[in-house]
């Protein structure tokens, strides 16, 4: 009996029976060796809201993690609130600071703020900004927009991998008198962040999309910018978002952070290399096609697969050792068309025939021949049995 593999083993060669290969990172990557060592090197630690000699330890820790975490985002640390990850983050910025006017958000948000997220919480004060074909958001869209108070447009799609024209959203924000917030989420970690330079006002952040621990992200707020609290509690968080605060979860996310950081420039690289291979291999199969146009994180690859369903591919994938998805992890197991393939124009049947897959510091040249070995006999069985 083979042995289970599990995600944290996807450097390992992809070859012979039994063998996995993980390629779903955008909906979460293993836990680094560097995020583990530094949560286990936290040892025991008291609630670091108390005064006592424990708790100020505590604080210390956390306070540390915080400045390493700003320090690598270039921002101050009192501008980092810590949260429960990306989806929080994104809740506590469109509650506590959309005001009262009108509240933009792109047509192909990840569900934490387009699913229900700001149409439910929100409800009609919410106004769609259009996509084009490639998923691309119309940055002059907001210049509609009726005395808008915040607009969210996302830094990289978390399905078709698309960087999205934050800079230049965030100009039009604000000569509409609005705020900008960008869910980060896909980009930290995935290209270079600079959020002065983008002149966003908030962003947020997920710890386990770049090997950091699940339970932990953050939420940063540029100064000046006011936020509201949006639940009862001790008032942790500078009084924003309250609950005992996670020391050790705080440390893996700045062990990650600042791996990802460093080695950025090298997983840019070879992501390009792998992301040009499987793309190469993708074109070459009858009525694929590959989404997202030009301007695309390197770690995402979106195939559009016509006469196939994407759940069917993915079941044959799976059977064959390929871990990937059919779009965002957060619609796991609800058989439904792609929201963001739709608002790029895709009939229902068209948004239900794609596969993603991501890649992860590990992920290697290896898995990507295997795929695309695999891949073609995978789409023409999934075609037959339409």
């Amino acid at each position: 009996m083979s042995r289970a593999a599990v995600p944290g083993e996807s450097s390992r060669p992809a070859e012979g029976e039994g063998a996995r290969s993980y390629l779903d990172h955008a909906a979460t990557s293993p836990l680094s060796g560097a995020a583990l060592a530094a949560m286990v090197d936290t040892g025991p630690v008291a609630n670091p809201a108390s005064v006592h000699t424990a708790g100020r330890h505590a604080r210390a820790l956390l306070d540390d993690a915080r400045e390493q975490i700003a320090a690598l985002l270039g921002v101050r640390p009192l501008e980092i609130i810590l949260t429960s990850g990306g989806t929080e983050a994104d809740t506590l910025a469109l509650m506590g600071a959309g005001g009262t006017g009108q509240v933009g958000i792109s047509a192909v948000e990840h569900a934490a703020i387009a699913g229900l997220g700001a149409p439910h919480l929100l409800g009609s004060r919410v106004r769609l900004l259009p996509v084009d074909s490639d998923g691309v958001v119309d940055p002059s869209a907001i210049a509609t927009l009726d005395h808008p108070s915040l607009v969210s447009v996302m830094t990289v799609n978390n399905e078709t991998g698309v960087v999205e024209p934050v800079a230049e959203c965030a100009q039009a924000a604000h000569r509409a008198g609005a705020l900008l917030h960008t869910d980060a989420v896909q980009g930290l970690g995935h290209l270079s962040l600079d959020l002065a330079d983008r002149g966003v006002d908030l962003a947020s952040f997920s710890a386990h999309k770049i090997g950091g621990p699940v339970g932990i992200g953050a939420l940063w707020v540029r100064r000046g910018v006011r936020v509201e609290a949006v639940a009862a509690g001790g008032g942790q968080e500078a009084g924003v978002r309250s609950g005992t605060q996670q020391v050790a979860l705080a440390r893996g996310f700045a062990a990650a952070l600042a791996q990802a950081q460093g080695e950025l420039a090298d997983r840019l690289e070879r992501w390009h290399r792998l992301r040009e291979r499987l793309v190469t291999a993708a074109r070459r199969i009858e009525a694929v096609a590959v989404d997202g146009g030009d301007h695309v994180s390197e770690a995402i690859c979106h195939l559009s697969v016509a006469g196939a369903r994407g759940d069917d591919m993915q079941l044959l994938l799976d059977a064959r050792g390929i871990d990937c998805s059919t779009g965002s992890a957060c619609h796991a197991g609800v058989s439904a068309p792609s929201q963001v393939m739709l608002a790029m124009g895709r009939t229902p049947t068209e948004a239900s025939s794609c596969l993603r897959f991501s890649f992860g510091p590990a992920t290697s040249m290896a898995e990507i021949d295997r795929l695309t070995a695999i891949l073609p006999g995978v789409v023409d069985r999934a075609r037959a049995v339409r």
